[in-house]
């Protein structure tokens, strides 16, 4: 009897606990239901290189989508591409994602190209505007250098490999996307829609959400269908903070930092106790080597322009009549064009800007040198020599000489017996506290 009784508890409290559980589960899918349904779609602009800036802007927004549990989130991309490492690491995160990832090549006009390629192909949707294209990923050599032919080989399979792995994970078009690493090939939206690397046309992000809508998105959690279709759309832009690293990682902006850092560093050490330019310059020199990294350095260049920094400096403690300013002017030229030398426009500086920069140097130095040689050849204006070529008159007679009146103050001196006084004197040299004067014999 015991035995039926605590039978039938041990069913009565399993069935509870079923009952129960069941209930928590059911709220917990009610809960989830209603959270995605209040879901917003957050919207990514970026736009410019793909840099170790943009890089960490998009992952940090794509972890901030999944913990927010957003219904998609919607990267607006126009790109001339990037470095390869920023790109791996937005790939990873995309693929790796729990929310819906698509990206959006707009808006007419914009590309997708080189590290953009990468990107997209690893979205879970790939849309275009109309004007826009996708393509040319074929690989540079990094260091102002184009690699060795088997080196170079290794870059472009590695880089064939990955792209092609990355398209079939979204079952597009493999052989476009090595073709795109290989050949550049390049594509239009309406192309790119034909050939199975984009999904869809939209003119406009409102025409994104009404035709994904329902779509079924394969996620590492599992599939979810979206639901986009009347949904607020929230904006998501670059930070103070990456909006500053990523203007200093664009090559012109990194080149001028390294010219101010140098031109700090020079009026601090020509006039110590400044504090102020050999703080910026320090400043700017460190903002300059951050952006530097990221970007394809020739350190031959940047060794010459370092040694033009050493040699101008130098000019200050050296009196080389300008020999030293003229050695730095050609290394700065000579290393700012060597510094970055990249295939892509996006990673070289502007010729107008060296140009600028150099010939300022150049003229800056040059008037300092010629001011510093006329102050060297300038007649001295005080002590002994500074008396010599003196004009005077003659004042007194002394019994071994004259009195006369000689920049500003009386001196005895010593000349011809024909003097006399009221005459104008000429000193010719100093003996002691005396001087030798002669007469001057034109009117002055």
């Amino acid at each position: 009897m015991r035995i039926a009784k605590l039978t039938l508890s041990l069913i009565m409290l399993a069935a509870g606990l079923i009952w129960l559980n069941a209930g928590v589960t059911r709220t917990e899918a009610a809960r989830t239901e209603k959270a995605r349904s209040s879901a917003v779609v957050r919207l990514v602009e970026v736009s410019g290189i793909i840099n170790p800036a943009s890089s960490a802007f998009i992952v940090q927004s794509i972890e901030k989508a999944q913990r927010e549990n957003v219904e998609c989130i919607i990267i607006r991309l126009d790109t001339p591409g990037g470095l390869m490492e920023s790109t791996r690491s937005i790939v990873k995160s995309i693929l790796s994602s729990n929310v819906p990832v698509i990206v959006y090549v707009a808006p007419s006009g914009s590309r997708a190209a080189s590290a953009g390629v990468f990107i997209s192909l690893a979205c879970h949707v790939v849309a275009m505007a109309p004007g826009t294209h996708i393509g040319a990923a074929h690989p540079v050599g990094l260091g102002g250098e184009q690699p060795a032919d088997d080196m170079a080989d290794k870059i472009v399979n590695d880089a064939a490999a990955y792209v092609k792995t990355i398209a079939r994970q979204h079952g597009r078009n493999e052989k476009w996307a090595e073709d795109a690493v290989r050949k550049s090939v390049s594509i239009t939206e309406t192309e790119a829609v034909r050939l199975n690397v984009a999904d869809l046309v939209c003119g406009s992000v409102s025409e994104l959400l009404e035709k994904i809508d329902g779509r079924e998105i394969d996620l590492p959690s599992g599939t979810r269908r979206l639901s986009t279709e009347g949904r607020d759309v929230e904006v998501i832009r670059m930070n103070l903070r990456y909006r500053i690293l990523n203007v200093i990682s664009d090559p012109n902006i990194a080149y001028i930092l390294l010219i101010l850092g140098i031109y700090g560093i020079f009026f601090e050490l020509s006039n110590p106790g400044s504090i102020l330019p050999g703080v910026l310059g320090g400043i700017f020199i460190l903002l300059s080597l951050y952006a530097l990294q990221t970007l394809p350095v020739n350190y031959a260049g940047l060794l010459l322009i370092l040694l033009a920094m050493i040699l101008f400096i130098a000019e200050i403690k050296i009196t080389s009549y300008g020999l030293l300013t003229v050695g730095g002017i050609i290394c700065m030229a000579l290393g700012s064009m060597m510094l970055l030398e990249s295939p892509e426009p996006f990673a070289r500086i502007s010729w107008q800007i060296i140009v600028a920069a150099v010939a300022a140097t150049a003229a800056f130095f040059t008037f300092a040198v010629a001011k510093g040689i006329l102050a060297q050849r300038k007649k001295p204006t005080t002590g002994k020599r500074g008396l010599i070529g003196e004009v005077g008159d003659v004042t007194a007679k002394l019994d071994k000489g004259w009195k006369v009146f000689v920049h500003g103050e009386l001196w005895d001196a010593r000349g011809p017996e024909t003097l006399s006084v009221g005459d104008a004197v000429k000193v010719t040299g100093v003996d002691g506290f005396r001087l030798v004067v002669e007469k001057v014999t034109e009117s002055r």
